[in-house]
């Protein structure tokens, strides 16, 4: 007796639109108009003789039926990608990694040649917070800003830090900096991204500090990079910019710093936990964090 198999095309579209719960998510993925993923689930549902979807006005929701067939095709699907993965012929296998370019400028990259299978990197970075969408964002690994859980995405913090201030060496010449209160009276730089200032003020001893205007950035990485460049004071994470400051471009100012928190993790599908490149950046990285005390002691987002 043959295989019972339904239209691959409408079951890809189906599968698509039932992980994003949006017709419009899922043509984006598969390069297709909304109209016709609309057009390839109702043929699926035809085919299935059952309703897939429950559509409340904009609302999409799976039903029943629909919610327990997605979930057993998205597990085919990528156990179809382990096993196509394993028997493409390449002239040599590539890791995709997706992140910031402040981390791969300060962090990474000067650590790659300790990565015996550096020359196998494909690095891609990424102008805002990194896309755990594995479907869309061209990349095999992630390394992102903390967050939430992803279904169908692993997790695994990579690095904890403190923050203190730093500054340029040539602006500390010029600077009367003796004491925390200090900065009160200079050009302070703000980061959109979980900006700390008070929380250093606060562990300085000046909970009630009135902090002076300054320059706001999307992120630290942009903050600190200002900093470097002489046009202020950033609040920098201690994991990501040692090598700056061994390097003589950034100075620290005071021992005070923050109660450190964790910053980047790895997010990678959980279905290729076993790639054994991917297993191996992996095992590399974290030794690396380990190596200089950063890596977290326990499996834990950011708060």
């Amino acid at each position: 007796m043959g295989r019972h198999l339904p239209p691959f095309a409408a079951v890809r579209a189906f599968e698509a639109a039932a992980r994003h719960l949006s017709f419009k998510a899922a043509a984006d993925e598969l390069c297709l108009s909304p109209s016709a993923i609309s057009h390839q689930i109702k043929a699926l549902e035809s085919y299935l003789d059952t309703t897939l979807f429950e559509r409340h006005g904009n609302r999409l929701e799976l039903s029943l039926t629909g919610h327990g067939y997605a979930g057993k095709l998205t597990q085919l699907f990528n156990q179809l990608d382990v096993c196509t993965r394993a028997v493409e012929s390449h002239d040599e296998q590539t890791l995709r990694v997706l992140c910031t370019p402040g981390f791969a400028a300060r962090w990474l990259v000067p650590r790659l040649n300790r990565f015996r299978h550096a020359a196998l990197l494909r690095l891609r970075l990424s102008s805002g917070a990194p896309s755990v969408d594995f479907a869309t964002n061209d990349s095999d690994m992630v390394i992102q800003w903390s967050t939430g859980p992803t279904p169908g995405v692993s997790l695994e913090p990579l690095m904890s830090s403190s923050r203190y201030p730093v500054v340029a060496p040539h602006v500390l010449q010029h600077t009367r900096l003796k004491q925390p209160e200090d900065l009160l009276d200079q050009t302070l730089i703000y980061d959109e991204t979980d900006d700390a200032w008070p929380q250093w003020f606060a562990a300085a001893g000046l909970s009630n500090a009135v902090l002076p205007q300054g320059p706001v950035f999307p992120n630290c990485e942009l903050a600190t990079t200002l900093a470097e460049n002489g046009c202020g004071i950033s609040l920098a994470y201690d994991a990501v910019v040692r090598g700056t400051l061994l390097s003589g471009r950034l100075v620290r100012l005071f021992d005070t710093a923050t109660t450190p928190m964790v910053i980047y993790s790895l997010a990678y599908p959980e279905h290729r936990s076993r790639d054994t490149l991917l297993r191996e950046f992996r095992q590399w990285i974290r030794s690396e964090a380990a190596r200089e005390g950063t890596l977290p002691q326990a499996v834990s987002n950011r708060s």
